[in-house]
């Protein structure tokens, strides 16, 4: 048992020995940084891609990434966070409606930041939220990700339209106001958002881990992202957060997220806990 013991501990060792080279290959090649992430999130992916490709060690792995820039970016695809749909949590946007829009109503211009925002699903329903509310015509909403191959699919609006029965639940259930399927056009496989929703976004590459600040926002929007970083990066970012909040700003974070361990946690107000959104004091 004890021997058992021995060579399972040696394993699990050589095995993160390994997913640190890893990690540090890829970031030395691509410049993206995985190696304050969740290990058992990171972990996770990349055993699945090696199911995927029969590689039986994550330092064939490594050799892969070093060697073949198309299998670099099949793993740079699996780490980054690409989950994400319409109105998501709706009560977060019915809260954000009642609550946080009258406080932006009397505000010359409004901009707002959806970080790691994948595929663009909130930020696009951000953005009908806007219009309902006659606020579109000085909103201007800023959308950024790490992964360049989700923002390109992000900006087209197109979406399964078999998507489109959860997304409008989501949107009545938000306090939607008029017909969901107003905002977009559809054939018998897609949705395509209408012209006047895709303009008020602008898509860009920023990596959370390694970018700066690029602007001042009344609203910040990060939510379900930051549960996949250790708590030490998850305090990295929310300093930028802070830093790119403009004074009495707003910051709502997932479901699963909160400020209450956030090294930054006493410089803002619990606005809306319930609903994770906070206000920069």
């Amino acid at each position: 048992m004890d021997q058992w013991k021995l060579e399972e501990e040696e394993t699990s060792y050589k095995e993160k020995l390994e997913m640190d080279l890893l990690l540090e290959g890829l970031y030395r090649v691509s410049g993206f940084d995985f190696r304050e992430y969740m290990q058992s999130s990171v972990h996770r992916r990349i055993k699945n891609r090696m199911q995927l490709e029969h590689i039986p060690t994550i330092t064939r792995v490594l050799e892969k990434v070093l060697h073949d820039p198309a299998f670099m970016t099949k793993i740079l695809n699996d780490l980054s966070i690409n989950v994400t749909e319409m109105f998501r949590d709706p009560e977060f946007f019915k809260v954000f409606r009642e609550r946080v829009i009258p406080m932006l109503r009397d505000y010359p211009e409004i901009r707002i930041w959806h970080a790691g925002c994948a595929t663009g699903e909130e930020a696009y329903s951000m953005a009908i939220l806007m219009e309902e509310e006659g606020l579109s015509h000085k909103t201007r909403l800023y959308a950024t990700d790490m992964n360049e191959a989700v923002l390109m699919k992000a900006s087209k609006g197109i979406f399964p339209l078999t998507k489109m029965r959860n997304y409008t639940k989501n949107y009545m259930q938000a306090g939607g106001t008029q017909a969901f399927s107003e905002y977009y056009t559809a054939d018998g496989q897609f949705a395509y958002l209408k012209p006047s929703i895709l303009k008020q976004i602008s898509f860009a590459q920023h990596n959370l881990v390694t970018d700066h600040s690029f602007n001042e926002f009344h609203v910040i929007l990060c939510r379900n992202v930051l549960i996949y970083f250790t708590v030490g990066l998850q305090n990295k970012v929310h300093d930028l957060f802070y830093e790119s909040l403009s004074p009495k700003g707003f910051l709502g974070l997932g479901d699963k997220e909160s400020m209450q361990f956030a090294d930054c946690a006493e410089k803002y107000n619990d606005f809306a806990e319930c609903v994770k959104i906070y206000q920069k004091k």
